[in-house]
C-alpha cells in the first residue's frame, strides 16, 4: 500500500530541487523553534526573578495559550491579506516582535512584562502557523515529512543550547533573538512568495472541484482531524504536567538541572523523525503510544520522590518524540483538508491551548500530598489516551487507503484524457477545455473565467473540438468520452 501511495503521490525520483525545498523547510522550522523556545526561556527567566514560582508557571502557560490564538488567526491573515499588504504586515510583526523581546529583556515590572509577553507570543503563534504551512507547501510530498520535522526541531533545540551556554550577557541574548526574529520573517516572506503563490494558483480550480466531487472523503478527513486534536490534547495533559514540574524546579532554583538535558531533547526529536518515517509513518502511532507508557512511569517516579534525574531524562526523551509527533501528524493531514493553512500548525496550537487550560489544575496536582489520587488520575488519563489512539489509528488507516484509491483514480483519469486527446489531435488548450466540458458542470462563462480566456476565444476552441470529434453538443462529447 505504501509503495503504491509513494508512486502515485510522490514520484520515484527525489531531485536536487526537491532536496533544496526540504532544506529550506528544515531551516525555516528550525529557526522558529529556536525563536519560540528562546523567547519562552527568556520570559520565564525574567519573571522568575520578580514573582513566585507558581505565578511564573501560570504566566508561562497563559502566554503559550495566547500563542495558540496566533496559530488560529493565520488562515484569516493568509486568505485576506494581498501580497503587498501581507508584506507590510510581516514587517510590522517583525518590528513589534523585536520591541517585545527587547522590553522583556530589560523590564522590571511584572504587569508590563506579562502583557508584553502575551502580545509577543500572539505574534509568534501567527508566524509559527505560517512557518508550518509554508514548510508543508515547500516539501510538496510527505516522503520525508517526520524526519524533516525532527531535524528542524533538533536544530532549534541545539541553537538554543548554544545560545544559553556561550552567550553570557542578557543584552546579547536579546539582540540574538531579535536578529533571528527578523531573519525568520524574511525567510518566511521569501519562501511564501516563491513556493506558495504559484502552487495555490495552479491548484485552486482542482481543489474546488475535489471538494465538490468528494465530500465523503473530506468528511472522513474531518473525523481524523478531530480525533487527532483530542489525542494531542490528552497527551499534552501528561507532558504539560511533567514540563511544569521541571519549570517549577528551574524557577525555584532548588535544583540546578543545567542545560545538558537539552541535548537529550534534540537527540530524541532527531531520532523520532527517522523512526516515525519508517514505512511511510505506518508505525508512528504505535511508537508514540510506547512513549506515553514511559511518560506515565515518569509521573509516578516524580510523584513518589524517586530519583529526579531519572524522571527528568525520561521526560526530555519523551518530549522530543511528542513534539515531532503532533507537528508532523497535523502537517500530514493538512494537505487533504479544505483549509490547509489552518491545520498545518494545529499541532502546536492544540498543545499550547491544552497546556494553558490545565495550568491551574496541574499546579494543584503537583502540590498535592495525595499520591493515590494523582496515580488514579494518571491511569484514567492513560486509559483514555489508549482508547482514542486506537480509534484514531483505525480512522487514519481508512482515510489513507481512501486517498490511495482517489489518487489512483486521478492518475487513470489523466491517462485516459491524454489518450483521448491524442486520438482526436487536440491542442493543449483544447484538452483543457475538453476536460472542463466533460468533467465539470460549469457554464461556458465559468470555464472561460477559470481558463483566463474570453468567452469568444473559448467558443472557438469548443467549435474546433466539435469538428474534430464529429459531435454537435456537450452532451454528445460526454457520451463519446464515456463509451
Amino acid at each position: 500500500m505504501d509503495t503504491i501511495l509513494t508512486k502515485i503521490t510522490q514520484g520515484v525520483d527525489f531531485k536536487t530541487k526537491d532536496k533544496i525545498s526540504y532544506i529550506n523547510a528544515v531551516v525555516l522550522m528550525g529557526l522558529f523553534t529556536f525563536l519560540f523556545l528562546g523567547a519562552e526561556y527568556s520570559y520565564v527567566d525574567v519573571l522568575s526573578r520578580i514573582v513566585s514560582e507558581d505565578k511564573t508557571v501560570l504566566a508561562q502557560n497563559y502566554a503559550l495559550g495566547v500563542s495558540a490564538a496566533g496559530f488560529l488567526l493565520y488562515p484569516l491573515f493568509n486568505r485576506f491579506c494581498k501580497e503587498r499588504l501581507k508584506t507590510i504586515c510581516f514587517l510590522f510583526i517583525g518590528l513589534l516582535s523585536v520591541l517585545g523581546i527587547a522590553f522583556i529583556g530589560v523590564g522590571t515590572a511584572y504587569t508590563a512584562i506579562f502583557t508584553t509577553g502575551l502580545v509577543l507570543f500572539l505574534l509568534l503563534g501567527l508566524l509559527g502557523s505560517g512557518v508550518f504551512y509554508v514548510s508543508m507547501r515547500m516539501m510538496k510530498t510527505d516522503r520525508y515529512l517526520a524526519r524533516t520535522v525532527g531535524i528542524s526541531y533538533a536544530m532549534g533545540i541545539l541553537l538554543q543550547f548554544v545560545n544559553n551556554n556561550l552567550v553570557r550577557s542578557e543584552i546579547a541574548e536579546t539582540v540574538i533573538l531579535s536578529v533571528f526574529s527578523l531573519l525568520l520573517i524574511w525567510l518566511l516572506m521569501k519562501n511564501d512568495s516563491a513556493y506558495c503563490r504559484q502552487d495555490e494558483q495552479n491548484t485552486q480550480g482542482s481543489t474546488e472541484e475535489k471538494v465538490k466531487e468528494d465530500t465523503g472523503k473530506i468528511k472522513k478527513g474531518d473525523i481524523v482531524s478531530i480525533l487527532m486534536i483530542l489525542l494531542v490534547a490528552l497527551m499534552t495533559c501528561m507532558f504539560s504536567t511533567l514540563d511544569n514540574a521541571v519549570t517549577l524546579v528551574h524557577a525555584g532554583g532548588a535544583t540546578d538541572i543545567g542545560q545538558w538535558p537539552r541535548i537529550l531533547l534534540a537527540l530524541s526529536g532527531l531520532a523520532a523523525g527517522f523512526i516515525f518515517d519508517i514505512k511511510n509513518r505506518k508505525y508512528m502511532g504505535i511508537v508514540m503510544y510506547c512513549i506515553m507508557v514511559l511518560s506515565t512511569i515518569c509521573v509516578a517516579i516524580l510523584k513518589f520522590a524517586g530519583p529526579f534525574m531519572a524522571g527528568l531524562i525520561v521526560f526530555y526523551l519523551s518530549a522530543g518524540f511528542f513534539a515531532v509527533f503532533f507537528t508532523s501528524g497535523f502537517m500530514e493531514i493538512s494537505r487533504h483538508m479544505r483549509i490547509p493553512e489552518l491545520w498545518a500548525g494545529m499541532g502546536r496550537a492544540v498543545n499550547n491551548i491544552a497546556a494553558a487550560v490545565i495550568a491551574n489544575f496541574v499546579l494543584t496536582l503537583l502540590s498535592s500530598d495525595s499520591n493515590l489520587t494523582v496515580i488514579i488520575l494518571v491511569l484514567v488519563l492513560f486509559v483514555t489516551v489508549s482508547v482514542v489512539a486506537v480509534i484514531y489509528t483505525f480512522q487514519k488507516k481508512t482515510f489513507m487507503e481512501q486517498l490511495i484509491t482517489n489518487a489512483a483514480d486521478v492518475v487513470d483519469e489523466k491517462e485516459r484524457l491524454r489518450k483521448f486527446s491524442e486520438v482526436f489531435s487536440f491542442t493543449e488548450r483544447e484538452s483543457e477545455v475538453f476536460n472542463c466540458l466533460v468533467n465539470t458542470e460549469d457554464s461556458i462563462q465559468m470555464i472561460a473565467e477559470k481558463l483566463y480566456v474570453s468567452r469568444r476565444t473559448l467558443e472557438r476552441h469548443i467549435s474546433a473540438i466539435y469538428e474534430k470529434t464529429g459531435v454537435k453538443s456537450r452532451v454528445g462529447l460526454l457520451n463519446l468520452y464515456n463509451k
